[in-house]
Order: structure tokens, then C-alpha cells, then sequence
């Protein structure tokens, strides 16, 4: 499954972890995470456009390539959807804040160069997930 978004843009990818794992997160060290559903929220502003997400697509159907932090916790997942703000100004800490109003942070995860609190945030409800990313990215529009 290829996204295909060649335009830079901001993007909240959506998954979904069908039970509790603890998973070795590179430097991050080993982290629980609950099953349920998580957003990660990423900048793809480069000369490739989106096709960040395609990577992380490939990750989770299995290429072993670890990168980011993203990258352990994918395998584990499946998934959902992608929200796209497409654009070249930097709103990926804006974006991953506003999600961080509604939802539970995975402290640390995806921020190691800002002073987020994470980039990734976890619901139990996918419904609750999807409001909150969709909230995020349409208030950037």
C-alpha cells in the first residue's frame, strides 16, 4: 500500500496495537505500551514530499530498516489511517501539541530534536484518536 503524497506537508499517522508490549524504543530504552490506538505525528517538508509515509507503511509490513523511534513500535501495529497537512512551514511541534491537549503522550517519543513532550499520543477509543488528529491537522488549514 503506497500513500503516494509527493506534495512536504505535516502527517499524523493513525495505528492500532492489539495488546500491551514492552518494546525496546532505541536510546528511549524498553517502553509499555497499552494496547489501543496511537498517533504519530512527523514532518515530511522535504524534497520527497510524503513519501515518509510510505516508508513507515513499508516499516509496518516489515522492512527492518530502524531509523527513528517510530520504526520499533511499527512492526507491532497496524495501520489505520494518515492526516496531511500539506504545507512547507515547520507546524509539526504545533500539530503534535494540539493532539497532546486531548490525548495521553508517550513521553519523549519522536521529540529528541525539540522540547515537545512526545510526538506520539495514545487513546483507548479510536474514535477519540481520530477527533483529536482531525482537530489538530484542520485547524492548520
Amino acid at each position: 500500500m503506497e500513500h503516494g503524497c509527493l506534495e512536504p506537508g505535516i502527517y499524523t499517522i493513525l495505528l492500532s496495537l492489539g495488546k500491551a508490549q514492552e518494546i525496546r524504543v532505541g536510546a528511549l530504552g524498553v517502553i509499555a505500551f497499552a494496547a489501543g490506538y496511537y498517533a504519530y505525528t512527523g514532518s515530511a517538508r522535504g524534497s520527497g514530499g510524503c513519501k515518509r509515509v510510505d516508508r513507515h507503511i513499508r516499516v509496518i509490513q516489515g522492512e527492518s530498516t530502524r531509523r527513528w523511534h517510530i520504526d520499533y513500535l511499527l512492526p507491532q501495529t497496524d495501520f489505520l489511517e494518515v492526516f496531511i497537512t500539506k504545507t512547507t512551514l515547520d507546524l509539526e511541534c504545533r500539530i503534535a501539541s494540539m493532539i497532546a491537549e486531548r490525548l495521553r503522550p508517550v513521553k519523549g517519543f519522536g521529540c529528541t530534536d525539540c522540547t515537545c513532550l512526545s510526538h506520539l499520543h495514545y487513546a483507548q477509543d479510536p474514535a477519540d484518536l481520530q477527533e483529536a488528529v482531525r482537530l489538530a491537522h484542520g485547524q492548520q488549514r
